[in-house]
């Protein structure tokens, strides 16, 4: 089990997952090329050269048949391996990610070109806020915002701005077809994403769908019952729950992160380099 974390980020996001998932498979989490731990690719961020890198990484285990859930930035990676090598992933599944981003709509050209503009003038630590605020919206998700405000604001900006354009300059729609692994697409409700081409997708890949209610782009953190519960289901080929159980997590007392003392909090704090 590969998972591939999202933007401005590194493998330390996906701690409300491993728990659950690590009794079923044995759990691989990364840094992308530039992130976390991981040194940046001299060529710059590249998604093709970021999915080689991951399948050279499962070389090096010993890892040839892949289930592979990626989260963002992480679904197109993980989109992007499941085509180099179609018959090496048995199961993907897809969080809040698309098969392209090159700029096709105002939506697009909105969330590409206004970070990209607005990284230079104001900084990445007010980056971070305006992020972290847009991600976690809700009283009650205070931990997830100050967390995400401490890891986005550690990235620097030339690595930001990469990613960025290397998730711009990718696409994949031309080469669906060959995709061979069972898919779950699973996006939150308020997804900067459009419903359209979310659906679109959905058809393309003749992919089984999630939709969360209340959650944003945030839903491995702001829907962990939802998440957890689906990507096991899927990922043991067992049947969907219902869609009336599909919620955003209830506005309890702030669940706590669940890294503290673990090599997830060093992630936490370190950022991408």
């Amino acid at each position: 089990m590969l998972l591939i974390h999202g933007l401005g980020s590194s493998g330390a996001d996906w701690a409300f997952q491993v728990a659950a998932l690590e009794k079923h498979f044995r759990v691989i989490v990364p840094d992308l090329p530039g992130c976390g731990h991981s040194v940046a690719h001299n060529q710059g961020a590249q998604i093709e050269a970021f999915a080689a890198s991951l399948w050279e990484l499962m070389d090096h285990l010993g890892e040839s048949q892949l289930n592979i859930v990626g989260f963002s930035l992480g679904g197109a990676v993980a989109l992007e391996m499941a085509l180099q090598r179609p018959a090496s992933v048995r199961r993907l599944a897809l969080i809040n990610s698309l098969a392209s981003y090159h700029i096709d709509s105002f939506r697009k050209w909105l969330e590409a070109r206004i970070p990209a503009m607005l990284v230079p003038l104001l900084g990445m630590a007010r980056i971070a806020r305006l992020s972290a605020a847009r991600l976690f919206p809700e009283k009650w998700q205070g931990p997830l915002r100050d967390r995400a405000i401490l890891v986005i604001g550690a990235v620097s900006a030339p690595t930001y701005l990469g990613l960025l354009k290397a998730l711009e300059a990718w696409s994949c729609t031309e080469r669906l077809g060959k995709l061979q692994a069972r898919t779950l697409l699973l996006s939150g409700e308020h997804d900067y994403a459009q419903p359209a081409e979310r659906s679109a997708l959905a058809i393309a890949l003749q992919a089984s769908t999630i939709t969360v209610r209340g959650s944003s782009h945030g839903t491995p953190f702001d829907s962990v019952r939802a998440t957890n519960a689906g990507l096991l289901a899927f990922l043991t080929d067992s049947s969907l729950p219902a869609a009336t159980g599909w919620e955003c997590d209830p506005q309890l007392d702030p669940m706590p992160w669940p890294g503290v003392g673990s090599i997830a909090e060093e992630h936490a704090a370190g950022g991408c380099a």
